[in-house]
């Protein structure tokens, strides 16, 4: 099957409507009981969380019907859910309000991102800005751009290749393996800047724009990757695992790092982690 432009706009404004419905009005409007941990007290799911990922995965359904929808939230109470990414004809990988621990923190970097897959391959990316109102976009082989209520839209494009010592870069090492987590903050003072916005969605919108030159993850769960990877590529951008070998959204680990070009991740690579072996 294809996934138009127009499947893409459907989405998009399904997000839209329901971060308006559910996710701003609890915005800095949280109860204590409304916000709950899960792996740490640096993982939280909120009650926004939980009821968006519903009326999204419920209109999602209602529009393609017999999709597999696949949502941080469900998986989190039922990891099998995951294990269908691969063969479904069409799913859906949800991510109801990533930057969560921003959102609860009462800061306005967060988003609302939606991946669609076909046999596994990422085919439409769209991460929300719900704060912003726009919607970074991509649709595999059409590019990608920056979507506004009113119809207007701006292509993307990655930043052009500079330097190490030139780049500036969102690295997130919180679920780096205990050995490793000294040598890449240790090498950080190696490129420009290095920050974490503690959200992938706005990372991803940075390094698609060509704001920042490199994203480094140490977790690829796909609700973070899948949309962002697919707008990133589109934007001209390249991105690969650790190791190398290419981002798929039923891998489970690996890390990965998001550059200009091959050449740039490269750099980075080899300039934040030990010597390939």
């Amino acid at each position: 099957m294809t996934f138009t432009r127009a499947d893409a706009l459907a989405v998009a404004d399904i997000l839209r409507t329901t971060a308006q419905a559910e996710i701003l009005p609890r915005f800095r409007n949280l109860s204590a009981d409304a916000i709950r941990t899960k792996s740490s007290q640096l993982d939280l799911v909120t009650d926004a969380d939980e009821a968006a990922e519903r009326v999204i995965e419920a209109e999602l359904l209602r529009r393609f019907p017999g999709a597999l929808v696949v949502g941080e939230e469900g998986v989190s109470r039922n990891a099998s859910m995951l294990d269908g990414l691969g063969d479904a004809e069409l799913a859906f990988i949800l991510d109801p309000v990533d930057g969560t621990l921003n959102f609860a923190s009462g800061l306005p970097l967060f988003g609302v991102m939606a991946a669609v897959a076909i046999k596994g391959e990422i085919v439409c990316g769209v991460i929300l800005d719900p704060i912003s109102d726009d919607w970074a976009m991509a649709v595999r082989g059409e590019g990608a751009w920056i979507q506004r209520p009113d119809g207007s839209a701006s292509p993307l494009q990655v930043a052009s290749s500079v330097p190490l010592s030139q780049m500036a870069g969102n690295v997130s090492w919180r679920y780096l393996p205990e050995d490793l987590r000294p040598v890449v903050t240790g090498n950080l003072p190696k490129v420009a800047m290095a920050a974490d916005l503690r959200c992938a969605a706005h990372t991803y919108r940075q390094i698609a724009a060509g704001y920042l030159h490199f994203s480094f993850s140490s977790s690829v769960m796909p609700w973070d990757h899948a949309a962002g990877w697919l707008i990133h590529r589109e934007a001209g951008g390249y991105t690969a695992h650790f190791d190398g070998s290419p981002y798929r959204p039923v891998n489970r680990g690996g890390g990965l790092i998001s550059a200009p070009d091959k050449e740039s991740w490269q750099a980075v690579r080899d300039a934040l982690l030990p010597p390939q072996t």
